[in-house]
């Protein structure tokens, strides 16, 4: 546990040491408002995404460096009748195997996307819980992470996107604490 803190401290310095490439830059007003546009049908966006899926996985821990890219394999289903949806992934990091979920939900009280994340690499010391809004092919959640002792925690952004009924992209982006947004974890899925 003391070397993923220290491998978490030190990604936090890399991070915020590093000049931020353009393309990386704070969301804009105009994306907020687009990404807010609820062109989707929650429960029937969810119910889309169930199947198997396999594709590539991209991982940066140096914005604007690809450090990894590997096959995944996913599968999307329904549980507790389909009030909930669970995402179990496997895929490898740096030649290591790596397997995580989610839970996605939407709250039909406060119209809102939610999802909670473990895995065995980037959340293997706690459970996030992200939440966020509606967009024209998907939503946007965002939560938060801790990167060390001591450390204000980090925001997680993640963008789920259906490109057409095969496809489906998952793109997380890491918000540092000065408002700087960075790719890093991209997961583009074709339906088996």
């Amino acid at each position: 546990m003391k070397s993923l803190t220290l491998i978490a401290s030190m990604l936090c310095l890399l991070v915020c040491a590093s000049p931020m490439p353009a393309q990386t830059s704070a969301i804009t007003q105009e994306e907020r408002m687009h990404n807010t546009s609820k062109q989707i049908i929650p429960k029937e966006f969810l119910e889309s995404l169930v199947g198997s899926w396999k594709g590539t996985c991209k991982t940066w821990f140096i914005p604007g460096i690809l450090a990894d890219e590997s096959n995944i394999t996913g599968e999307i289903r329904p549980i507790l009748n389909g009030l909930f949806f669970r995402h179990e992934y496997e895929s490898m990091l740096e030649n290591r195997p790596r397997r995580g979920e989610e839970t996605l939900a939407f709250n039909s009280i406060t119209k809102r996307f939610q999802i909670t994340w473990v895995d065995d690499f980037h959340m293997n010391y706690a459970i996030m819980f992200s939440e966020g809004e509606a967009t024209e092919r998907g939503f946007v959640v965002i939560g938060t992470y801790d990167v060390a002792a001591d450390v204000p925690p980090w925001g997680w952004k993640t963008v789920y996107e259906v490109i057409d009924d095969d496809v489906l992209v998952i793109t997380s982006y890491n918000l540092t604490t000065d408002g700087q947004e960075a790719k890093a974890v991209e997961t583009t899925y074709r339906r088996e």
